[in-house]
């Protein structure tokens, strides 16, 4: 009987019709979207929307620089799981994390973004870690090893997810249910914003969903 409890309270977490035997609980998350607006959120009005319950952002690329839906809340220490959907697996985007907005002036745009971002890609980049703005770049790269299990666990019609765990020093990324960062990094902010990134330079489109996050002590 026991048993059978433990099992019922556990859900198997499906992805593109693909299940990644991971426990799915989400009982002491908090969504960050409702499924209808983008209240708590802010941006470009022209580059996103909500459509089909997910967070729409479209770009035909001809944007003066990588513009971004931003939190109006900041957070430090957490769990951050967040659905996403690269339509036609094409283009570039990115989940930022403890980041920080910038203030606009004649050199920068308004909605850009400094900061740690889990990057989107239909190429290499994806699952990487980079630094945004920060002067850091790439500040967890993929081995080929790495990129291969990546390359085998996405979804490039679907839903894919990651969740992203910032404690203190610690980074960790997990994209469905892979690992591709695990990092002590003292450089790093401690808090910051969360956001959405469309690219500049790519004719794309992505949605995002399940935003929920869980902030630790």
């Amino acid at each position: 009987m026991l048993l059978k409890n433990c099992l019922a309270l556990m859900t198997l977490m499906t992805i593109g019709g693909a299940s990644l035997g991971i426990a799915e609980d989400n009982a002491e998350f908090k969504s960050l979207f409702d499924g209808k607006t983008l209240a708590g959120w802010h941006g470009g009005e022209q580059y996103w929307s909500v459509a089909d319950g997910a967070i729409l952002g479209v770009t035909d690329g001809k944007i003066p620089a990588n513009t971004f839906l931003v939190s109006d809340a900041a957070y430090s220490n957490f769990v951050l799981k967040v659905k996403w959907k690269l339509h036609g697996h094409k283009g570039n985007s990115g989940v930022q994390f403890r980041s920080e907005e910038l203030k606009a002036n004649d050199k920068t745009p308004p909605f850009c973004v400094k900061g740690y971002q889990a990057d989107i890609a239909d190429n290499h980049y994806l699952g990487i870690l980079y630094g945004e703005r920060t002067g850091r770049g790439i500040i967890v790269n993929l081995d080929a090893d790495m990129q291969k299990k990546v390359a085998e666990a996405i979804n490039k019609d679907g839903w894919n997810e990651y969740v992203i765990t910032a404690n203190g020093d610690h980074i960790t990324q997990v994209l469905n249910g892979v690992t591709t960062v695990d990092l002590d990094d003292p450089e790093g902010a401690k808090s910051g914003i969360i956001a959405l990134q469309l690219h500049a330079g790519h004719d794309m489109k992505i949605s995002f969903k399940d935003i929920l996050i869980k902030e630790l002590k």
